[in-house]
């Protein structure tokens, strides 16, 4: 099958050097990219359903080059937009000056925009809060009323309390509380003044928004007089330092990193009520030292627990009065526990516990233990659980996911259907659907009131549609998916506009993720695949390959890669090569190039180095090329404990292959960086230079481990463009940045 997006009137930027030589795309694109946070501005995000269901907060930029997000109502039953909070008009003139603290919570949950970037409303949805500028606001959904409280600053990831009548917060390491009317703010946890800044409570250890997606570190109890809040304790964690070579004058940076096979921080749990008083929670914390969920619902405190192997995890039910633990659920893994599925656990109004179970080549969503979908039908997320109702997205298609309702004594019932990517919230019978497809770019986004059986009430309203003004991208996609070889690799294939059967052959850039954290081969435009298409523009047949470990494909795919992350992955992207030349002759295979980033970066890097037969250049951004220069829960994870399995670290690290390098290998790496660190790259170019390989290396000052959303991001790119062309196409890239 092959999409395209002939029905948009946007022109597609292509010049021609020559009479019959394509020219390249013109920067616009990556500025474009660059500006509208890969067009991700001006879309709405973060929907709040109102328990009646009748209202539906969420945030949106004014415009698709907007960065400052601001906090909108949708009223169903005018179908009328609302503004509840505008930063400019709370700030004025003045800069959203974003904490240390609150910068670094962005950055590990990928938030990029200014303004409001996230918001926390009561039960009812009648109150939000927010931090600006380390400042605490609140908003009165319904008449619209905005008021600054008198909080502690700086202040980070405010939570309004379920009756609305207090906010928490976190700021200076404490765990804070103050009036919805502005009164009695105080710590209601704190470390003690001995105890250093090492120490807080409140927010997320490194690990746990870095390595187990969980972002959050207290929440309310229900009737909103006790708080079930983490205390980390980070002083027996290593110290690294990020220095800034551009600058010698500026002290390095100090951050606690917990390395591979080294001390992780130290998390508590611990309940506490408005007057300060705290309890501990009680579990074996020398087995099961990690923390991946925690909650508080009507049917008291949980906790989910991991042991250090992540072969073991245990979900506990929370007495509040004395802080004992008693066993909900266990799981157990040769390999290890997934962590990374959102929204479990929890449990429903009448206390069922809501999971996910993995059997075999299938991951079920289970409600108390029994799996209630069928084999092939993988659980991707649980999005709410309403009452008895349970809403998730699951696919049997790898690339897609469908929204699906569970019902006691009713089972599963899906309401989407298009082939695209679907999510949404839900509650009170109103579901917000958001849909995106690989025909159309951007998403679209309406809003359902659905009866008891999951389907559009007959004689309700009309769904209402949320607007989004994310601008349109300045490219069309020319692309094939597919499933390839015996192991039906999904892949998408982009190939230049301008190309016609025929035409001489094509120089091949893979472009993967590859790993265990993403897809990149999904039914959906992002900015991946636009990328992947600017590439394309400029001559080459790009080809992108989700293979071994890559999510979407059940248990016994994801944990092919356990103990060796290079070599099933990298396999997977040569069998996808050729069995995708097999059927598209345009390709060159005597002129292959590999481009990535973080986990692709090490992929690009090792393609040059283990198999130069079939890759004859690299660009290789923010590699990770000794194993051991990575925090203990994620390499452990997949390598095991490096005392036990050093051989597993040894064969998924690069510096040992510096010798055999003979291909053109570019590096690329900044020098701020703390997820992967510079280290990484410096010690594979020592290697290599040690070995007298020649190779490129770009250092990128003041950069970290995302890519910039300015210029530089095109500049950057047009640089790789440059080195690739060079390598393969035997002539120097010429775009403007």
């Amino acid at each position: 099958m092959k999409s395209t997006v002939n029905d948009l009137d946007i022109p597609m930027l292509l010049y021609r050097t020559n009479d019959t030589v394509p020219g390249m795309v013109t920067s616009p694109l990556l500025r474009q990219l660059a500006r509208t946070r890969r067009f991700t501005l001006g879309a709405p995000a973060r929907f709040t359903v109102a328990p009646d269901g009748t209202c539906v907060l969420f945030l949106r930029s004014r415009a698709g080059d907007d960065p400052i997000g601001c906090l909108w109502t949708l009223d169903l039953a005018t179908g009328a937009e609302r503004l509840l909070a505008d930063p400019a008009g709370l700030l004025g003139d003045a800069t959203d000056e974003v904490p240390e603290e609150e910068r670094i919570r962005r950055e590990r949950a990928r938030q990029q925009a200014a303004g409001i970037t996230d918001y926390a409303t009561d039960t009812a949805a009648q109150v939000a809060a927010f931090a600006l500028s380390g400042q605490l606001w609140v908003v009165d959904t319904g008449s619209g009323a905005v008021r600054q409280l008198p909080a502690r600053q700086p202040v980070v990831d405010p939570h309004p309390s379920p009756d609305g009548r207090s906010i928490a917060y976190v700021s200076g390491g404490a765990l804070r509380v103050i009036g919805a009317d502005g009164s009695g703010d105080r710590a209601v946890a704190a470390p003690e003044p001995a105890e250093g800044p090492d120490v807080f409570f409140g927010l997320p250890e490194h690990v746990a928004s870095e390595s187990m997606g969980r972002y959050r570190a207290y929440w309310w109890a229900p009737e909103g007089e006790r708080i079930l809040t983490t205390r980390v304790d980070n002083r027996e964690v290593r110290l690294w330092y990020i220095t800034d070579p551009a600058d010698p004058a500026k002290p390095p940076r100090t951050m606690r990193y917990p390395q591979v096979g080294t001390a992780n921080a130290e998390v508590t749990l611990w309940i506490a009520d408005l007057a300060g008083n705290r309890t501990e929670v009680r579990w074996d914390r020398t087995r099961f030292e990690y923390l991946p969920a925690a909650g508080w619902d009507g049917h008291g405190p949980f906790a989910a627990v991991l042991s250090r192997d992540q072969r073991t995890l245990q979900v506990l039910a929370v007495d509040p009065a004395d802080g004992t633990t008693s066993l909900l659920a266990e799981r157990h893994d040769e390999h290890w526990v997934e962590l990374l599925v959102p929204g479990v656990p929890a449990r429903t109004a009448t206390g069922l516990l809501v999971d996910y179970l993995d059997r075999n080549e299938t991951r079920h969503l289970s409600i108390d233990g029994t799996p209630v979908t069928p084999d092939g039908l993988q659980l991707h997320e649980v999005l709410a659980v309403d009452g008895e109702t349970v809403l998730f997205t699951a696919a049997a298609e790898p690339t897609e996911r469908h929204v699906w309702r569970y019902r006691p004594g009713q089972g599963i019932h899906r309401l989407t259907e298009q082939p695209g990517v679907h999510s949404g919230a839900f509650c009170g019978g109103t579901f917000v659907h958001t849909t995106r497809t690989l025909d159309l770019p951007g998403s679209h986004t309406a809003v359902h009131r659905l009866t008891g059986d999951g389907r559009p009430e007959p004689d309700g309203p009309a769904p209402v549609e949320i607007s989004s003004h994310a601008q349109r991208p300045l490219l069309q996609l020319r692309v094939e998916p597919a499933a390839v070889g015996p192991r039906a690799l999904r892949t998408h294939l982009f190939l230049p506009s301008w190309h016609k059967a025929g035409d001489a052959q094509l120089p091949v850039l893979v472009d993967p993720y590859g790993g265990p954290a993403m897809q990149k081969v999904m039914a959906e435009q992002t900015s991946h695949t636009l990328v992947s298409q600017w590439f394309a523009e400029q001559g080459f047949a790009v080809l992108v390959t989700d293979g071994a470990g890559t999510p979407g494909r059940g248990p016994r795919w994801e944990k092919e890669i356990f103990g060796d992350l290079v070599g099933p992955t990298l396999d997977d992207q040569v069998a996808a090569l050729h069995a995708t030349a097999e059927r598209h002759p345009e390709l060159d295979l005597d002129r292959v190039g590999i481009r990535g980033w973080s986990f692709s970066g090490m992929l690009a890097a090792a393609a040059v180095l283990r198999r130069p037969d079939t890759f004859h250049a690299a660009v290789a951004g923010a590699p990770l090329t000794n194993q051991h220069l990575y925090d203990a829960c994620w390499k452990e994870r997949f390598l095991g404990l490096p005392d036990q399995y050093p051989a597993h670290y040894e064969l998924s690290s690069l510096l040992a292959d510096a010798p055999k390098l003979s291909r053109p290998l570019l590096l690329m790496h900044g020098l701020a960086d703390d997820n992967v660190f510079v280290a990484s790259t410096l010690q594979l170019s020592s290697a290599l230079l040690a070995a007298g390989k020649p190779h490129e290396v770009l250092p990128l000052s003041g950069m970290t481990h995302a890519a910039p959303t300015n210029d530089t991001f095109a500049r950057l790119l047009g640089h790789q463009l440059e080195f690739l062309q060079r390598h393969l196409a035997g002539r120097p890239a010429t775009v403007p940045c």
